[in-house]
């Protein structure tokens, strides 16, 4: 008669240890999942470093072609810089919202990153057409060589991401806030301030400098 008591006490314990080892699983992949987008994400930076010294140097090399001064338009770059930040701090609306479980307003905030990600994107289009019809084309010159390079490589980054908001809100209305689409979402997070960072340095160092040079 003693036995079952003891049997039933220890049987609930079983099963705990049984959830918790289950549980610290999920974190370690999820741990894992970050700790491996942070060393992507460091790679990308050195990318976009070795981009910025080719810059640095071809910056002056004109060969006889425009300047800085000449073909930068500063109060549109300036207004494409702040579409960008500001669709930075939507997106962290976006993460609040999804701490709090709010699925509806997660999805809202990322449709409105998306849209001003694809305004900045279009802006620096708009952009590019304008300096090819001046002639002011890549192959002109090795700072306009640098600077498409430079200026292309981040503008197809925040097309990758716009991308990657579209396919998070497939899978929020798939499968809403579980554990695997919020890892999604702050590794998504990280990309997209990583972008707003690189503009800042490709704002200041590429046209501001460039224009006070």
């Amino acid at each position: 008669m003693t036995d079952h008591p003891r049997g039933d006490a220890t049987r609930p314990s079983f099963y705990l240890v049984e959830e918790d080892g289950h549980d610290h699983g999920d974190d370690h992949a999820g741990g894992g999942t970050i700790v491996g987008f942070w060393i992507y994400l460091m790679s990308d930076a050195l990318i976009f470093a070795t981009l910025f010294a080719t810059y640095g140097v071809m910056s002056t090399s004109y060969a006889g072609g425009p300047t800085p001064r000449e073909i930068f338009e500063l109060p549109l770059v300036a207004l494409n810089t702040a579409i960008l930040l500001v669709s930075s701090i939507t997106y962290g609306f976006a993460m609040i919202a999804m701490q709090e479980g709010r699925l509806n307003a997660v999805r809202l905030w990322l449709v409105v990153t998306a849209l001003l990600g694809i305004g900045f994107v279009g802006v620096e289009l708009f952009e590019f057409a304008t300096l090819a019809h001046e002639g002011a084309v890549p192959q002109r010159s090795g700072f306009l060589s640098a600077f498409f390079t430079l200026v292309g490589t981040h503008g197809l980054h925040v097309t990758a991401g716009i991308v990657w908001i579209g396919v998070m809100l497939v899978q929020l209305a798939q499968r809403g806030l579980v554990a695997e689409n919020q890892r999604r979402l702050m590794c998504l997070s990280m990309f997209w301030h990583f972008l707003d960072v690189i503009w800042i340095g490709v704002f200041t160092f590429v046209y501001l400098l460039g224009v006070v040079r």
